[in-house]
């Protein structure tokens, strides 16, 4: 794809929506190749090296005549004489020759230009294999004429159209789910094994060709509430957009190709898929999410409960070091409520880390100084961060900063600043290096006091995050906290 956007780019005098035009013809061309059972190559012309392949798909309803990827490569000989004249006919041009490229390869080659407000964009050339000495099937001709009635609408700028569907909804139907081929008035005159095991697992029981899919699918629905808005103009060939019918359990997912000459729309292909496993399984995961969330909350109203219990109680208090003890705790509840709180209110089991911080590191000093004024400076970015680091990461910011206002700027004012940084480690990991500074008294005669607070500081942060800390003077005066560890989940 770099190859065609690079050429396109610097190659091409194009008019609005033309690079994205032939875009979007790469992105849904996979269709034409199992429909026509041939290898499709797309060809653009170079100023110095000719025409020179821009994409290259092969068909997943046949063997491949190309095992090798020659994108980048310039045209073969053989080749150009026909590429050359399709781009300045605009008209689909076929080999006389049954060998072109290779004399032990039996292939019709056509060329077919891609046309779009009067100019030829590209050129698509179509390889088939015509070694197999058996008379087609019906669902062959009628597949490889639905292919030829597509790519003729190319050589018009009628497909694709911009109008189709270009979500990422799992579930979009291919050639091989199931195709059904309807006539002008939404007749269907071809429909493929699969397509009619389709609607039979929805609960038509009868043969699908000489009948209106629109009546089909109106006598499938049972409950005509819930019916989309665009199913009349899918099933009756009349837009290029996607919709799902579901009944009886199934959910059968339909996307509808009009089919359009020069001056009117004669007929349209349908595509079916069965997703309902695809719809089951996502709804699981939907309800599993639910309730992961709910799990979340819960936990976190319980923790709240717990904090102001233990607030209740320090109240009752009459030794200072015991309140001071319960205070703690409730502040370190708190803490991992507030991560709970979080994750309770979004699908990913991953935390932003900086909104969650931005609160509880001006809630920490706070509360650690309710009687002087502390300042408090963050800089860096933590990022998304897995909840199982967030947890413990958060309760070693506010242990520290607690420290850091305690102890290190002791009934003082003066500043605390947070600082993170994302690299890659040595490992090509990401890391994450946290540094907690203040402006106090710095360490006492050089060592750290070990008290409760710090013990837990060490334990989770060599246990919980795999990392490392230190503590260092700071330069001015002051104690600087650095922290360090690899964001490698660890459960």
């Amino acid at each position: 794809m770099a190859i065609f956007a690079d050429m396109i780019r610097d190659g091409a005098d194009f008019g609005p929506g033309d690079a994205e035009w032939l875009h979007l013809l790469v992105g849904d061309w996979q269709l034409i190749a199992d429909l026509s059972f041939a290898d499709l190559v797309l060809w653009f012309p170079h100023p110095e090296k000719g025409y020179v392949a821009l994409a290259h798909v092969r068909p997943s309803t046949s063997h491949t005549m190309f095992h090798t990827d020659f994108v980048g490569e310039t045209i073969q000989a053989e080749l150009e004489p026909l590429v050359s004249t399709a781009w300045r006919s605009q008209n689909i041009e076929r080999s006389n020759e049954t060998s072109i490229w290779s004399p032990d390869m039996a292939m019709r080659v056509e060329a077919i230009p891609m046309v779009r407000n009067g100019r030829t964009l590209a050129v698509i050339s179509t390889h088939m294999d015509l070694s197999s000495s058996r008379m087609p099937s019906r669902l062959e001709l009628t597949y490889r004429q639905c292919a030829y009635d597509l790519l003729k609408m190319g050589t018009l700028g009628l497909w694709p159209d911009f109008a189709s569907p270009t979500g990422s909804r799992r579930g979009a139907p291919r050639v091989g789910d199931g195709v059904l081929r309807l006539d002008v008035d939404g007749i269907v005159q071809y429909a493929s094994p699969n397509g009619v095991s389709a609607f039979r697992r929805l609960g038509d029981g009868e043969a699908l060709e000489g009948r209106s899919l629109a009546e089909v699918t109106t006598e499938l629905l049972k409950d005509r509430r819930m019916v989309d808005e665009t199913l009349p103009l899918v099933v009756t060939g009349r837009m290029p957009w996607r919709t799902e019918i579901e009944s009886r359990g199934v959910s059968l997912s339909l996307r509808a190709i009009p089919l359009r000459d020069a001056t009117e729309r004669f007929g349209a292909l349908v595509l079916c898929r069965d997703v309902s496993e695809l719809r089951r399984r996502e709804q699981e995961l939907v309800t599993k999410d639910a309730t992961i969330r709910e799990i979340h909350h819960r936990v976190k109203n319980n923790l709240q409960t717990v904090a102001a219990l233990l607030r209740m109680q320090s109240r009752r208090m009459h030794s200072e070091e015991g309140k001071q003890g319960l205070e703690q705790a409730m502040r370190r509840v708190s803490t991992i409520a507030l991560v709970h709180e979080t994750l309770s209110q979004g699908l990913a089991q991953s935390v932003d880390f900086d909104e969650l911080i931005e609160r509880q590191f001006r809630l920490s000093a706070e509360v650690a100084s309710p009687a002087q004024k502390v300042s408090t400076e963050r800089e860096g970015i933590f990022g998304e961060l897995p909840s199982d680091f967030a947890t413990p990461l958060a309760l070693v910011i506010n242990e520290l900063v607690t420290n850091a206002v305690e102890h290190g700027l002791q009934d003082r004012e003066g500043t605390v600043s947070l600082t993170a940084n994302r690299y890659k480690n040595d490992a090509g990991d990401d890391a994450l290096a946290v540094t907690i500074a203040d402006d106090g008294v710095g360490l006492p005669s050089g060592h750290i006091a070990e008290g409760l607070g710090l013990q837990i500081v060490r334990t989770l942060v060599t246990s919980e995050l795999g990392g490392t800390i230190e503590w260092t003077p700071r330069a001015g005066g002051g104690t600087v906290v650095k922290l360090d560890m690899a964001l490698i989940s660890r459960h």
